[in-house]
């Protein structure tokens, strides 16, 4: 080994400057530079050393750095020229200036016999990939880090083109972009992805061309291109974009299906040619994800993607299919390990497998696969299911930084695969409790014909909304529609709760203003259960009643907080119904009030929930006209306009909130099948009023219901001859299935069922009619009660 070679200090001149400009240190360099010994400049002041003066501050106090040219004098007298740079020092302990260290080469950088070769050297070692080409883009050099890049000797292919010496389509666009620099003289960078000689896969290359001009630096003479490899830079780039990309991508919905097709996505191409995401079979595991997995393993497919059309290179699965996988393969292996496995083709790693299965063995042959990575999916220390990356096309192996990246995506995609798994199993149970609420069926009356649609919220889960068609004593109906605040199981038996109170209290004929007060005492006393450490819960909701009578054609409505009704009458535009607002459910102390309107027979009335009208992109005015027009155009078929009413005013994507809409259509029921009486306070005039029932059953051709009607009727006159209050009268009602017998009075007293002792006088009137009647039951009235009972009629209509 040669002895290293000491550095020439004295080759550079050096003087230090104090802050006052004094000298304070001169070298060897600068005293063959100026001719001036130390002992004669330092501890004077540098401005001697000018030969002219400077026009502004020679060194600048606020500048880091100076350089330029000074006339400085010589020790024999002449002025030498000479530039210096300077370089500001740091101040000194008590504040002071610093000064400066000027700095210049001592030899005055003559170039000297063996700069040329040295210089030649230097470009042939350089670790910079650099090739030198002609005006004509004819290679004239490259450098022995250039021949290595090409793989081939420098010297046989000089003469050449780069398009020659790459073959290729990529060296081609590079001869053009050389090309280019030489019309136009400016630099150009270009990045390629592509083979070289000297590697056997594709890398990423930094191109750096620069026009080579003569001495006047006007007329181009080459091209200078040098190679810089960036595949490293740019693969770890692409990984955290990639990084990137899976975090805002990934998880944009609580759809398992969706988020596993998102985790696909994001991996093809950058990390795989190939991606199946298979979870674990929910009939084989019950439903629930695994702590420890045994094989086999029962795994269905639900997202893959491919680079090329959509054809699993390692086995016929589908989307949906499951496939039962043993412990030699590497879904099998990597699920039971609770780690990532690798397993390339060529290193025979799935020799045990191919021999279990040789169909398997068949698809990866013909489809080319060399290279497999099977990531377990878990979460919350549970495992869901495996994410396999297949490589195809790609040449490369996987390798360690690649497993890595594919772990972290992974591991960001399962939690969101678990989170919106359990927002699955929530969302179903609530959307299977929220149907076992509603309806099935609206009951076919006599008052209303009706169609109704429930919608569970796209993305906020299953709420509280509902809907209801209770039938009532004297042919009446009431129509409920009510929403309770929040999502989830905990709204909908909310829902269920207030949905039976609702029922109860219509049973006993309550008025819808006193009906929804009694149902504001509910929810206030919901609220104060669900709380919690002594402070009340949240519960809350909205609510509209209405009562229509058919008889008298007049509807009865009120609501809490809940939107009015549209009313749509034949041959007249819909409108919007104007009821008083009423506070919402569980406000506590306020009151409601109820409005009355008469309806004309085949009167179309749209109840619903905000769900339907509340829009992020379409206001409230603007969702209520868009509902006016849809049922102006109705047809004659509710369900058909239902189905309408829904397409125009929800977005694509399904709507926000629960929407729950009813439409009902009015019936009169006419005149010809009412009979009413006034009943004389005389007991023995009952009589000749059961002949006149009896006259008016047989007019209506209902014989068959004269026996049981005539009981009936004498018991409740008699009940109320007896124990009622004048005015007393009796009507009976009639349609194709019912014959209905009422008896009012002004008296607010109920009477009561009672089974009557053996020795008892009376008792046994109300038990009668009970026994022979399908129902029967007590309403108030604003003028006192009425009794009513309901007989089923079996003779054609």
């Amino acid at each position: 080994m040669s002895p290293e070679r000491p550095t020439d200090d004295a080759a550079t001149a050096r003087a230090v400057l104090d802050g006052a400009g004094v000298v304070t240190g001169w070298n060897e360099g600068a005293h063959r530079l100026l001719g001036h010994s130390p002992e004669d400049v330092v501890g004077t002041p540098g401005a001697r050393l000018l030969a002219a003066p400077v026009d502004g501050p020679c060194l600048p106090g606020d500048a880091p750095r100076w350089y330029g040219t000074l006339s400085l004098r010589h020790g024999d007298g002449r002025t030498l020229p000479v530039w210096v740079l300077a370089h500001r020092r740091p101040d000194t302990a008590d504040g002071g200036p610093g000064g400066w260290l000027l700095l210049a080469p001592a030899a005055g950088g003559e170039v000297r016999p063996t700069d040329a070769a040295l210089t030649a050297r230097a470009l042939v070692q350089s670790p910079c990939a650099t090739a030198v080409y002609d005006d004509r883009l004819r290679l004239r050099r490259v450098n022995d880090a250039m021949a290595a890049v090409l793989g081939l000797p420098g010297d046989r292919i000089r003469g050449l083109r780069l398009s020659e010496v790459g073959g290729g389509p990529r060296s081609a666009e590079l001869e053009d972009c050389m090309r280019e620099v030489v019309a136009t003289g400016r630099p150009k960078d270009v990045t390629v992805h592509m083979r070289t000689g000297g590697d056997q896969r594709a890398q990423a290359w930094l191109a750096r061309m620069a026009p080579v001009t003569d001495h006047d630096g006007r007329v181009v003479r080459g091209v200078c291109l040098t190679a810089h490899d960036v595949t490293e830079s740019r693969l770890a780039r692409e990984r955290l974009v990639l990084v990137n990309e899976a975090s805002v991508r990934i998880g944009s919905t609580l759809d398992v299906t969706r988020t596993a097709q998102e985790l696909a996505d994001v991996c093809v191409p950058t990390l795989a040619d190939f991606v199946s995401v298979d979870l674990l079979d929910t009939e084989r595991y019950g439903g629930e994800p695994q702590r420890q997995v045994v094989a086999p393993v029962a795994l269905r497919r639900i997202a893959h993607r491919s680079v090329g059309p959509v054809d699993d290179p390692g086995s016929a699965s589908k989307l949906g299919d499951v496939d039962v996988y043993p412990l030699t393969s590497p879904q099998a292996d990597s699920l039971v390990s609770g780690t990532t496995v690798v397993a390339s083709v060529a290193a025979g790693d799935l020799d045990p497998w191919f021999a279990e299965d040789p169909v398997v063995a068949a698809r990866v042959r013909e489809h080319g696969v060399h290279c497999t990575m099977s990531v377990p999916i878990q979460a919350r220390g549970t495992t869901l299911g495996v994410a396999v990356l297949t490589r195809v096309q790609r040449p490369d192996p996987f390798t360690a930084e690649d497993v890595l990246l594919a772990e972290e995506v992974t591991a960001r995609a399962a939690v969101c695969i678990d989170n919106a798994r359990r927002f699955s199993r929530e969302r179903e149970a609530a959307l299977t409790l929220q149907r076992s609420l509603l309806p099935r069926t609206l009951p076919r009356t006599a008052a209303l014909e009706a169609a109704s649609r429930y919608l569970p919220a796209a993305r906020a889960g299953v709420g509280g909304d509902w809907f209801d068609v209770i039938p009532l004593s004297g042919m009446r109906v009431a129509m409920v529609v009510g929403d309770v605040v929040g999502h989830g199981v905990s709204a909908s038996a909310t829902m269920g709760r207030l949905r039976t109170a609702v029922r109860t209290l219509a049973d006993i004929d309550l008025a819808p203003d006193e009906l929804l007060t009694h149902l504001d005492d509910l929810v206030v006393r919901l609220s104060a259960e669900s709380g919690g450490d002594g402070s009340p819960g949240e519960v809350g909701a909205s609510c509209l009643y209405a009562v229509y009578d058919p008889v008298s054609r007049i509807c009865t409505l009120a609501r809490a907080g809940h939107p009015p009704p549209l009313m749509l009458t034949p041959g007249g535009p819909p409108r919007t119904v104007k009821l008083p607002a009423g506070p919402p459910l569980g406000v506590g102390g306020l009151p409601f009030e109820s409005a009355e309107l008469e309806l004309p027979e085949g009167t179309v009335l749209a109840l619903f929930t905000d769900g339907l009208v509340e829009h992020r992109d379409r206001d409230l005015d603007a969702s209520h006209r868009l509902l006016r027009e849809v049922l102006a155009t109705y047809d004659g078929s509710l369900d058909a306009t239902c189905d309408d009413v829904l397409r125009a005013l929800l977005p694509e994507g399904g709507a926000a909130d629960d929407v729950a809409l009813l439409l009902a259509r009015t019936q009169g029921l006419p005149a010809g099948q009412v009979a009413t009486w006034d009943v004389p306070s005389d007991p023995a005039l009952v009589a000749p009023l059961r002949k006149q029932v009896v006259d008016r059953l047989d007019e209506w051709e209902l014989s068959d219901a004269v026996f049981t009607a005539e009981l009936v009727v004498s018991e409740l006159v008699t009940n109320a001859i007896r124990y009622g209050a004048r005015p007393i009268r009796l009507r009976l009602i009639h349609d194709a299935t019912t014959l209905i017998c009422e008896v009012s009075d002004s008296s607010h007293t109920a009477p009561h069922l009672r089974r009557a002792r053996t020795f008892d006088e009376g008792g046994r009137g109300l038990l009668l009619v009970a026994q022979l009647t399908r129902r029967w039951g007590t309403r108030h009235t604003a003028d006192g009660k009425t009794i009513w009972a309901e007989l089923s009629l079996f003779a054609d209509p």
